[in-house]
């Protein structure tokens, strides 16, 4: 057992109430009271974040326990180890006298150990003669043993709060990627709906996430994802079940009957001779339709229909014309993404669809591109989606080796109907993001 009463520190060092609770703490031990110090020193390292401490310290406390002949801490022993400074070095890897007085201090003031200083501050033992502990002055691990069931409580309580960071940190990175992959796949698909503006919202609690993060920082953050991707599924299934439900096989709408019975077939065209000796082409068909038109000799152009039906604007337009050119996404996204090409515009600054249009014949210029290329780009995406692919070959110059040909094969691809500008652009904005919100 160990010698009862209070003791306090000495030279310099001042009595503290935290020393005092410590002893008193320490006096409260049963004599049947027993761990495993091992066991506890892994409880000591799952609970140091509560405890504040730092791994140093609980370093030189694994040097001291180590001290501690028996496996066992037990409250009928005496729990007084008393290396010297230098033996503690030695078993803390050459750590400097100066910081480990600096770490024993801070086990002290965390109530993990207790000072029992001799008269001369000197750590040593006295024996009987059968070589019994009497007097013993060091460090007392009694504290330890005293502190046991609370710092097994402590290390269950990081550790399950670190079991939740890590369940809520999967459940961001899943939501995170379904949201971009839904978003792209609208984008590609073309489908309706305020796609950047999802990307914008995605983007704002993307920026919330700190390099630490803690539960109560992720949680309102991904139900807020939950949402969004909530939101954005709803949306797309709406549009993919009308678009099934019309291509059904028991639906009549697609259904065409010709209303001439004296024709042999709906799909093939009719040959009639004219008395010039002309062939003409009919069908009821839109591509026929279509062929019919390519076969007519050069006139006046037709009136454009009043009731300005899509369907009919599509079957007017020559063969092999391509798809229309895609809309242009806001500007600010497209300077967003690509943002080494606002110093090419007018004064160094880009404010609208004009001045980013110029900077792309200064940037194009610069990069090597054909007057011919960008024009065919102009041709097949429109002025305002042209100079935002030259944007887009701006910033990743350095991984284009023929930004010219590149040009060309995504104008040729985009005729096709084959690319679309939103994943690109997408692309860009995130990876220009990323160093921002990492500097998280």
């Amino acid at each position: 057992m160990e010698t009862d009463g209070i003791t306090t520190p000495f030279g310099r060092r001042a009595m503290t109430l935290g020393m005092l609770a410590s002893q008193a703490i320490a006096k409260t031990v049963s004599p049947e009271a027993s761990i495993d110090k091992w066991k506890l020193y892994r409880w000591l390292c799952e609970a140091r974040p509560k405890l504040r401490v730092s791994d140093r310290a609980l370093s030189v406390l694994n040097a001291l326990m180590s001290f501690y002949p028996k496996t066992e801490l037990s409250g009928s022993d005496n729990l007084v180890v008393f290396p010297s400074n230098m033996q503690l070095s030695l078993r803390t890897h050459g750590m400097a006298e100066t910081t480990l007085r600096r770490h024993l201090a801070a086990l002290v003031d965390a109530g993990l150990l207790v000072r029992r200083d001799s008269p001369n501050g000197k750590r040593y033992v006295r024996r009987d003669r059968g070589g019994e502990i009497g007097e013993a002055y060091g460090f007392s691990l009694t504290p330890l043993l005293a502190r046991a069931g609370e710092i097994e409580q402590l290390a269950a309580s990081v550790t399950a709060e670190r079991m939740l960071l890590q369940r809520l940190r999967e459940r961001i990175t899943l939501v995170r990627r379904d949201i971009v992959k839904l978003i792209e796949t609208a984008l590609e698909d073309g489908l309706s709906g305020d796609w950047m503006q999802f990307e914008a919202e995605y983007r704002v609690q993307i920026l919330g996430l700190p390099r630490i993060a803690t539960p109560e920082i992720l949680n309102p953050i991904l139900t807020a994802l939950e949402a969004l991707r909530v939101e954005i599924l709803n949306c797309m299934e709406k549009q993919i079940i009308v678009h099934n439900s019309a291509g059904y096989p028991d639906q009549t709408e697609r259904h065409k009957q010709n209303s001439k019975p004296e024709s042999t077939s709906d799909s093939e065209p009719r040959f009639e001779t004219k008395q010039d000796g002309k062939v003409e082409i009919q069908s009821d068909t839109p591509v026929m339709a279509d062929m019919a038109a390519l076969a007519k000799p050069a006139g006046p152009a037709e009136p454009e229909n009043s009731r300005g039906d899509e369907r009919h604007d599509r079957r007017q337009r020559p063969l092999g014309a391509g798809p229309e050119p895609q809309k242009p996404y806001p500007l600010p996204l497209v300077l967003q993404a690509c943002p080494e090409i606002v110093p090419f515009g007018p004064g160094g600054t880009i404010s609208s669809w004009r001045d980013l249009m110029t900077a792309a014949v200064v940037v194009r210029s610069m990069l090597a591109i054909s007057p011919s290329a960008y024009e065919d780009a102009c041709g097949v995406l429109g002025p305002e989606n042209a100079a935002t692919v030259i944007a887009c070959i701006l910033e990743r110059s350095g991984h284009i080796n023929s930004a010219g040909g590149y040009l060309r094969d995504l104008s040729r691809r985009a005729e096709r109907g084959e690319f679309t500008l939103g994943p690109m652009l997408m692309a860009l904005a995130r990876a220009n993001q990323t160093p921002a919100k990492r500097a998280g």
